[in-house]
């Protein structure tokens, strides 16, 4: 981790040397002034791709006095304190010949080359920059993903200070137990009563976002709200989605109608179980149960029995009957490490692990901060 994080440091100040050196190349001869060589070196250039292939040998004798005659006019135009004017100067010279040849436009691009070098400089300058920027990127995105690491070795360490045998049982059964009634509860409601009846509660469950079903697809929704067929069971609903048309006319007025709404929506409606009334294991943080236990009262009660509805009370009271973090932290640690973490944990691996990656966030945000005025 060490030699990936001096990999950052490296980058972020090479980048910031390389700009300002870029910069300073610019500013030596002036930003306005390279401007104009590379205008003039674009223009110079043009002129010959643009005439090679016809100013040359015995060919067109026009276009030959054409590209003298321009080539002329473009070195007369320029200024006289023109960065490496001279060099467009000679340039012109070697082509005022009677005939040009191949290797003429090959040596006046040679003879252009120190006009070509200053007006890279602006290009140069440009690349830095992009260099210093994808230096900086990469570098807050490695402070990102070692916040991720630091998160993830703390919570390693602190499942790791666990007592390992507290008795989690006071934790899980009661929550076993509820999960349990509530699963039953639900299988039976859905199974018995009529699907309008269900997404009654559906609906219901959305003001309570901590014990919400997914929901109703609208279409879905308004079939069951006014159609006779709402009053039949979801798994009555189902099944007469698999008739045939000739048989489902039989025992619903509009076949069409409960092939579209029903069989469309069958993966909702068959997916439409106890989930979201359930509690996790490992359990969530005591504040969360607290208000997720109150919403599971709000939704159960509108389906299951009383004593279901007690134990969803249960819940919201666990916090406050039991050592609930300490029990918590006991049931993480049992899931969530493996015996090769134990192990790291055992011999100070993650110690190490975390105080590295401590120390390199350290050192790259000192980076950022020492190279943040480019």
């Amino acid at each position: 981790m060490s030699d990936e994080g001096d990999d950052y440091l490296d980058r972020l100040r090479s980048a910031r040397e390389e700009l300002a050196d870029a910069r300073d190349a610019v500013d030596e001869v002036g930003e306005a002034r390279l401007a104009a060589v590379r205008d003039a070196y674009r223009e110079a250039t043009d002129l010959l791709d643009r005439y090679e292939g016809r100013a040359t040998g015995t060919g067109d004798f026009a276009a030959f006095v054409e590209f003298q005659e321009a080539f002329v006019e473009l070195v007369e135009g320029l200024d006289d304190d023109l960065p490496a004017r001279d060099a467009f100067e000679e340039a012109n010279d070697h082509l005022d010949q009677r005939r040009l040849g191949e290797d003429d436009f090959e040596e006046a691009r040679e003879t252009l080359r120190p006009v070509a070098d200053r007006a890279a400089l602006l290009a140069d300058r440009e690349r830095a920059e992009d260099r210093y920027e994808t230096a900086r990127r990469d570098a807050r995105k490695r402070l990102r993903d070692l916040d991720e690491r630091i998160d993830h070795l703390e919570r390693l360490q602190r499942l790791g200070e666990a007592d390992l045998d507290a008795p989690v049982e006071r934790l899980r059964d009661p929550i076993e137990s509820y999960d349990d009634a509530v699963t039953d509860a639900w299988t039976e409601f859905r199974r018995e009563a009529s699907a309008r009846e269900v997404f009654r509660v559906v609906e219901a469950s959305q003001a309570y976002p901590l014990a919400a079903f997914q929901p109703l697809p609208p279409d879905l929704r308004e079939y069951v709200t006014t159609s006779p067929a709402g009053e039949e069971s979801i798994p009555t609903l189902l099944e007469y989605a698999d008739y045939s048309s000739s048989k489902l006319s039989h025992y619903v007025d509009d076949p069409g109608a409960l092939r579209t709404r029903v069989a469309t929506h069958r993966t909702y409606l068959e997916r439409l179980d106890a989930e979201p009334l359930t509690v996790s294991w490992p359990p969530p943080s005591a504040e969360r149960l607290r208000y997720r236990a109150s919403e599971l009262v709000s939704v159960v009660a509108r389906f299951a029995p009383e004593a279901v509805v007690a134990q969803a009370r249960r819940l919201r009271r666990l916090p406050d009957e039991v050592d609930y973090e300490r029990l918590r932290e006991t049931a993480l640690a049992r899931d969530e490490l493996d015996e090769a973490e134990r192990e790291r944990l055992e011999r100070g691996a993650v110690e190490a692990e975390l105080t590295a990656a401590r120390d390199e966030r350290e050192r790259i945000e000192a980076a950022l901060s020492e190279t943040a005025d480019a």
